[in-house]
């Protein structure tokens, strides 16, 4: 790989291996992870101060670097075929990039778009762009900050041609686990993102439950933050072992160092959301598949930006408020409390994967499930000991409907559903919300249940407005005049 100076000091490559434009947060520190994995980069930013600060930012890189300060300059700095990756913010920004890119291209490049993508503008880009006679891949790279500077994990949609040349890097600058790369390439057009949006669904519902978790150990255990982040600490010793997990025992041991309080309490309850998890919920509805526990999360975290309606609420309300832990709900054992979450987690991972099958089998992508668990085993943020058991059941069986099905957690389900009744049922009777540990539950309940109250709905569906029902005695669709007088 050839170097040589620019006369503007910095170091450019002459034949760099990838282009990456858009140098945010997790652009840059894809660009520094590439780098130490032995890659040559040409980076560009709209803003060329930004790209100058980068650069003076990272001397132990700068032998791979060539900063750009236009996209004609990035073009000819790579080696063909020319693969071109934007992490810019999503939506216009990604289609801008696009059209100004593709008369510098040549047939066979690559154009890659790296950013959390609505998978169905990744579909209608991969078509468009396809047209032209260039590759497009839809990638989905989770892990944050850290994940993208030491390893994410790299959910990859689009072609497969063109996947082929950068697969090498994309694998290089992933996570590791066992020795194996947390990179996969997953299906045509959307799919990478598609998965990607599900994760974060999945990770929605995740954070919700284990926040629900703290909820009732703070306010019906009477527990503090110290006491809370040990019983984390020890839970991440077992099969709730998880990054997430490993970060809430961190969060909440931290002390604030203005006011040597836990600076979980000093921490603002509304909480923020970029739009995936509702991406994640409405494809559900879309497909027609239950996904309650990802759908209460967003909920959630809706109910929770209304705080000013909440504090004049909570006026209103004064008499009902959370009561007072009665005995029976402080002697929750934390075991109990455990096992809420696992079984919960089970479910709101059923849930995911069900949404993922149904919307491979409407698009033919043919998704590898068992791949899609591997590769979240590490650096992505659901990253946990728990995603093995979900590669382990999906390989055993590449035609499992649900993951409550699959054995092994049948029979946590069937173990340890008690405790997750149990915790449910304390924190409803405290006046404590606990909406996705509830519906996790539901959702299971439902879900084991040979029969459901779904006859009478169809029976007033067909009352009202003539839609038909079936019968459990015989096959056909009938429809029965509820209004007749005479039935003889």
């Amino acid at each position: 790989m050839g170097l040589e100076k620019q006369i503007t000091g910095s170091v450019s490559v002459t034949h760099a291996q990838i282009g990456l434009i858009g140098l945010g947060v997790m652009g840059r520190n894809l660009v520094l992870n590439m780098v130490d994995k032995g890659f040559a980069v040409a980076v560009y930013n709209r803003t060329a101060e930004t790209t100058d600060r980068f650069l003076d930012e990272s001397p132990e890189q700068r032998h791979g670097l060539v900063g750009c300060r236009s996209l004609e300059e990035l073009v000819a700095a790579l080696e063909l075929p020319r693969a071109v990756m934007l992490m810019v913010k999503a939506g216009d920004a990604v289609d801008q990039q696009i059209e100004a890119l593709t008369p510098l291209l040549s047939p066979g490049d690559i154009l890659i778009d790296g950013g959390n993508a609505n998978y169905r503008d990744t579909r209608r880009r991969f078509a468009a762009v396809t047209a032209l006679g260039f590759h497009y891949l839809g990638v989905g790279v989770s892990g944050g900050e850290e994940g993208a500077r030491h390893g994410p994990s790299i959910m990859v949609g689009g072609s497969q041609d063109g996947f082929a040349p950068v697969a090498d890097l994309f694998r290089a600058i992933a996570a590791q686990v066992g020795g194996d790369p947390c990179c996969a390439y997953l299906g045509p057009d959307g799919a990478g993102h598609f998965v990607k949006t599900m994760h974060n669904g999945i990770e929605y519902g995740d954070m919700q439950m284990i926040a629900e978790a703290y909820y009732v150990m703070r306010h019906a255990l009477g527990r503090s933050p110290a006491e809370i982040a040990e019983i984390f600490q020890d839970w991440n010793d077992g099969p709730l072992s998880s990054y997430l997990t490993e970060i809430t025992g961190a969060v909440l041991a931290t002390i604030d160092p203005e006011s040597g309080e836990p600076l979980v309490d000093k921490i603002l309850d509304r909480a923020g959301e970029k739009g995936t998890g509702r991406w994640a919920s409405a494809e559900a509805l879309e497909l027609g598949v239950p996904a309650p526990t990802i759908a209460e999360a967003v909920a959630a975290r809706a109910l929770s930006s209304l705080k000013d309606e909440r504090v004049a609420a909570a006026t209103h309300y004064d008499g009902l408020g959370i009561s007072d832990p009665s005995p029976d709900e402080r002697d929750i054992p934390v075991d109990a409390l455990e096992g809420a979450l696992l079984t919960g987690k089970i479910a709101a991972y059923a849930q995911g994967f069900a949404v993922l099958s149904a919307a491979s089998n409407r698009w033919d992508w043919n998704l590898p499930m068992d791949e899609i668990a591997r590769i979240w085993r590490g650096g992505c943020i659901i990253r946990s000991q728990f995603l093995d058991t979900i590669a382990a059941a999906f390989e055993r069986d590449t035609g499992l409907p649900n993951l409550l099905a699959a054995p092994d957690f049948a029979d946590i389900m069937a173990t340890r559903h008690g405790e997750l009744r149990r915790v449910v049922g304390a924190a409803v009777a405290g006046g404590l919300p606990v909406p996705a540990l509830a519906s996790a539950l539901a959702y299971f309940d439902s879900y084991r249940s040979g029969r459901l109250w779904a006859d009478l709905i169809q029976a007033q569906r067909d009352y009202f407005g003539a839609h038909t029902f079936e019968r459990v005695d015989r096959p056909g669709i009938f429809h029965f005049d509820w209004t007749a007088e005479d039935r003889a």
